[in-house]
């Protein structure tokens, strides 16, 4: 508990010499590990097309290579404050029998001018060696804009809490940021994501086991679409080292595909 008490202090140190500013005029908004717009396992408070169209489509894929479960992720931006997403987790069977689960979000983001504030949840629907049960989470996301030695950066903080069936019940925070790495050479292409939460994905998450001391990810997000030619559209590449703090840290890849609808 004390090594999670100092990790929580030096990580929140680091997000605090985040002064918000004005930074780059669109958030880069992609998918995280269960679909709703964000960084690994903390959502932001915008949603997956904040302002750049009436209707959003995005499309994703996420893949862990320890624990070989692949994750098909979809988002649906509506009206500049509206997203619907969903995942399906393939874990791997266990007995002959599947652990795939479901995952169905909502995401409200509010009418707010420099910071993004967004009210959220989703229901799980798990499996395991077909016993079946279901968890459910609500939370507030916020994030600001800054610079970090004239980075480009965005600071995600979210507070929640997660329903589960026998009154095992925790209240839940996670907190990270994007960091545009190195614009002068990179441009608008590479990002540098961490994020910390003592929640994950899912309630039953492969490679991503906040259980016991909260889940540290780190990894490089490439954007393909900071290409002038590709600007209306979203491709996004993820290398991740998850759950990094702990004996069961994986390497994770991901690709999403966004496209304006409206």
């Amino acid at each position: 508990m004390k090594k999670k008490r100092r990790l929580l202090v030096v990580f929140g140190t680091i997000l605090l010499i985040f002064p918000p500013v004005s930074a780059r005029p669109d958030p880069l908004n992609s998918m995280s590990l269960n679909g709703t717009a964000g960084l690994y396992t903390v959502p932001s408070g915008y949603i997956g097309w904040n302002k750049r169209a009436q209707v959003g489509l995005d499309l994703g894929t996420s893949y862990n290579f320890f624990s070989g479960n692949p994750i098909a992720k979809i988002g649906l931006s509506l009206f500049n404050w509206v997203e619907i997403n969903g995942a399906v987790d393939f874990q791997p069977r266990t007995h002959d029998t599947s652990n795939t689960d479901g995952i169905l979000g909502l995401k409200l983001q509010l009418p707010t001018e420099k910071t993004g504030v967004a009210l959220g949840g989703n229901v799980q629907f798990l499996t395991y060696q077909d016993n079946y049960t279901t968890a459910g989470q609500l939370y507030t996301a916020v994030t600001y804009r800054g610079e970090f030695f004239t980075w480009p950066a965005e600071t995600s903080l979210t507070l929640g809490y997660t329903f589960r069936k026998g009154n095992n019940d925790n209240i839940d925070f996670g907190m990270g940021f994007d960091l545009l790495l190195v614009p002068d050479v990179f441009k608008d292409f590479v990002h540098w994501v961490v994020d910390f939460s003592n929640f994950s994905y899912s309630d039953q998450a492969l490679g991503t086991n906040a259980w016991y001391r909260g889940c540290l990810n780190t990894g490089i997000r490439v954007d393909i679409s900071a290409i002038p030619a590709l600007n209306n559209f979203k491709f996004i590449f993820d290398l991740t080292l998850l759950d990094i703090l702990d004996g069961e840290r994986t390497i994770g890849m991901g690709f999403s595909f966004g496209i304006p609808l409206k």
